[in-house]
């Protein structure tokens, strides 16, 4: 059973041993996995997004389950990319799997900085650029909502990181998801991964007040992964660069779903919060499920879907 993955980008490949990798802020920085499983055993790591200072987050509440799915409003709190980069990334299997850099900022200019800190480390294959973050110097426009905003933030990133394998990661929470990966792929974006959370709320009619101190947080899970089978369709429809597909998956069956709606590899996010070893289980229990639905290889069941 051929489970790799080869991710050809415009600049850059990412090659990976399976098409399953832990979603960025499910998964912390790897390491508080390790009691659940072989982190080598994975596809990829997309470690929590990383900003050029640490950041506290927001204030509790901060995340609240809804149906099928949960809440959050964690604001990337991190330690920062430095303190990454000394003391979380030397103790990742970064020779043996792909780690990701989930990129956080607040203009051009902060993408353009992180992207060259993180150009230079060995032992990251990968960055994923955090569209969903709000222009501070534009009046806190989300970068991922305006194709020439998010072409900006691509085109920095990659002339500062030109030894890098390039990720865009698309925001639901616009009108045609199409246009913002369009304008990714043309300023150099090797991949794209869809989707990141769709804006929600929830209200404790108790209290009369919103459950997240934030009022309105990102929801995924289960709930939200019709949506996304759908922008990974769409986006595989009209880009030439690969798709990564997001939100949801629970099972090795909705990674077929979505290998067959054109996503080249998945993530996998809230699940890892039902159960810490989630996505170990699933790149285990991968092999199997390929056998059963007849493929002999992630290839050849990616961008299969039949819709005559």
């Amino acid at each position: 059973m051929d489970l790799s993955v080869l991710l050809k980008g415009q600049k850059r490949d990412l090659y990976l041993k399976n098409p399953s990798l832990a979603a960025s802020g499910t998964f912390g920085y790897g390491l508080e996995f390790r009691p659940y499983g072989d982190l080598a055993s994975l596809g990829g790591i997309v470690v929590k997004g990383l900003s050029l200072k640490p950041r506290r987050g927001n204030p509790s509440p901060r995340v609240c389950e809804t149906a099928s799915g949960m809440l959050n409003s964690i604001g990337l709190q991190n330690d920062g990319v430095d303190n990454f980069l000394r003391d979380k990334l030397p103790l990742l299997p970064w020779k043996e799997t792909a780690i990701i850099a989930n990129m956080y900022a607040t203009s051009v200019d902060e993408f353009a900085k992180l992207a060259a800190i993180l150009n230079a480390a060995e032992g990251v294959a990968a960055l994923e650029v955090n569209v969903s973050c709000p222009n501070v110097r534009e009046g806190g426009i989300i970068f991922g909502s305006d194709p020439d905003l998010c072409a900006q933030i691509t085109g920095a990133v990659r002339k500062n990181a030109p030894d890098k394998f390039v990720i865009v990661k698309l925001s639901p929470n616009v009108t045609d998801i199409t246009l913002i990966g369009k304008a990714a792929e043309n300023a150099g974006a090797d991949c794209v991964s869809a989707i990141n959370t769709l804006s929600g709320m929830a209200i404790d009619v108790q209290r009369r007040k919103p459950v997240l101190a934030n009022v309105i947080g990102g929801l995924s899970g289960p709930a939200i992964k019709p949506v996304a089978l759908r922008c990974v369709w769409q986006l595989a429809g009209a880009l030439k660069i690969p798709v990564i597909g997001i939100g949801g998956i629970c099972s090795t069956r909705d990674i077929l779903e979505f290998l067959l709606a054109g996503a080249s590899a998945i993530q996998v996010g809230t699940g890892n919060f039902a159960r810490p070893d989630m996505s170990f289980k699933l790149a285990a229990e991968l092999p199997d499920a390929l056998r059963k639905a007849g493929a002999a290889s992630v290839k050849e069941i990616t961008r299969a879907l039949k819709t005559d």
